[in-house]
């Protein structure tokens, strides 16, 4: 009886001891875990890549297709408000240069707001302003409240423009390369929809149903656009971390992942939109170098977008199989001729040369992973120059198209590159205030080409091609002088 009382009291001893043991690894292991932290940075870089991306790239792409229609609208609608209100050149290009005033003055505007109180909230408030005001502009009874309701749609395509820094914010360093220079087939979409509408809607029913029947994607997309978080990166720097960790974890569930162990720690940021991050020692070159590549990136781009639409329209190619309708021009030593609408063969060539911005994808992505975005900019640069050279050059019609296609396509992923270097080289903090700023410059670019592209260049073709290609080479001097590389960096929180 006495042995049997001893066997269990060690055994009951024994048992507590494995008690004990147990808790004690578990209350380690609790400690451990609570002592475990990650970063917004490490967490979407452990996510990875999945369906959230797909949706995200589809939906935040989209963006663009209603960026490019607004944009694009004057160089399709030209012929036709220069006939119904009897437009001189300088009046043209005054509709162009009124877009980018709004878009320039809202630029930095929608980047503070973004950075101060959220991303989300200001894209989705400037579908809505360029939407309401584009809706207007079908009804405008003059010139005058033609310009003036263009630049208000300029400035909510500013806001538009954010989704870009709420995009870069969710994909992983290493997909940014590709997924990013892919964005642009939304923008070519954009550009075709509304020279497709230009053709045939233009000739039967007019300008004005144009627009009306342009706004369908921004509405569709309103909808849509419901689907996208804040941006994880805003919210931790605004301390709200909740709301942050709410997000990793509903894009880690979409994705079939998980968070990295432990809890998610970032520093709360008070001052955020704060420009003087942007001209403090740490940016100041990069910023300023970033402004003028910027104001070249649009100066360029709109200028071989309204270069070949006014060649085209004035008839000013040089061009040796030339059809007779390319033999009316607009102005001769008797009179000016108001009313050249663009024939099919001329919105067949702007349809061409669309394709151009993505059909040198695949070269860009290539571009991007090996030699990184300051050389990629340069080459792009370079290239550019030559091509706008080349468009004076007497040739057959195909052979214009071929250039143009060209042109269009290093412009095109010049802007591409330089976008998404401003997204990955300034900080969570003041990230969309530095777009913000870049954007507003490029705007004074797209301001001035109008003038040159659509006045300059029915007085001489090379005297207007000739700043292009200078600004160009210029350019690529200040690409090479870029500090930063941000091939394969992670974007950063703070400064």
């Amino acid at each position: 009886m006495a042995e049997n009382l001893k066997t269990e009291l060690v055994s009951a001893i024994h048992l507590q001891e494995v008690e004990l043991s147990d808790r004690s690894s578990e209350g380690q292991q609790d400690v451990k875990n609570n002592s475990d932290t990650f970063t917004v940075e490490e967490a979407v870089e452990h996510i990875g890549f999945g369906r959230f991306h797909v949706m995200l790239f589809i939906i935040m792409g989209s963006t663009n297709i209603v960026e490019a229609m607004e944009i694009m609208f004057l160089p399709v609608v030209a012929p036709e408000i220069r006939c119904e209100w009897r437009l001189e050149d300088w009046q043209v290009a005054l509709v162009s240069t009124m877009v980018f005033l709004g878009f320039m003055l809202c630029g930095v505007l929608s980047g503070y707001l973004a950075d101060k109180y959220g991303r989300w909230k200001v894209v989705f408030g400037g579908f809505l302003w360029s939407t309401y005001f584009s809706f207007l502009t079908s009804f405008a009874p003059s010139y005058s409240w033609f310009i003036f309701l263009r630049s208000m749609v300029g400035c909510g395509v500013a806001a538009v423009s954010q989704g870009f820094v709420l995009k870069t914010e969710f994909i992983p360093a290493k997909y940014r390369a590709v997924l990013l220079p892919l964005a642009s087939i939304f923008w070519m979409t954009g550009t075709m929809l509304i020279i497709i509408l230009g053709m045939l809607v233009v000739p039967t029913l007019g300008w004005r149903w144009m627009i009306r029947i342009s706004m369908s994607p921004s509405i569709i997309l309103m909808f849509l656009f419901q689907f996208i978080p804040e941006s994880a990166r805003f919210n931790v720097s605004a301390g709200n971390v909740q709301a942050a960790v709410d997000t990793l974890n509903w894009i880690a569930k979409m994705n079939k992942a998980s968070l990295p162990p432990g809890r998610l720690v970032e520093p709360v940021v008070e001052k955020r939109g704060n420009w003087r991050v942007l001209v403090g020692p740490a940016f100041r070159r990069t910023t300023l170098l970033l402004w003028y590549s910027w104001f070249v990136a649009s100066f360029t781009y709109y200028g071989s977008v309204l270069s070949s639409s006014e060649l085209l329209e004035k008839n000013l190619l040089c061009v040796t199989d030339g059809d007779h309708e390319h033999q009316v021009k607009h102005l001769t030593e008797d009179e000016r001729c108001y009313c050249i609408p663009f024939a099919n063969n001329d919105y067949h060539t702007l349809l061409i040369s669309c394709l151009g911005e993505v059909a040198l994808i695949p070269v860009n992505i290539c571009l991007l992973n090996v030699f990184g975005r300051k050389r990629s900019l340069m080459m792009l640069q370079l290239g550019a120059a030559v091509f706008f050279l080349m468009l004076n050059i007497c040739t057959t019609m195909l052979g214009f198209t071929v250039i143009l296609f060209l042109l269009r396509s290093l412009v095109s992923m010049n802007f591409t590159v330089v976008y998404i270097y401003t997204a990955e080289v300034y900080p969570t903090v003041a990230r969309s205030l530095g777009m913000g700023f870049s954007t507003s410059f490029s705007r004074i670019g797209g301001m001035i080409a109008p003038f040159i592209a659509q006045v300059l260049m029915s007085q001489s073709v090379i005297l207007a091609l000739s700043p292009f290609a200078t600004a160009c080479v210029l350019c690529a001097v200040g690409s090479f002088l870029l500090p930063i590389e941000t091939k394969g960096r992670a974007l950063q929180q703070i400064s």
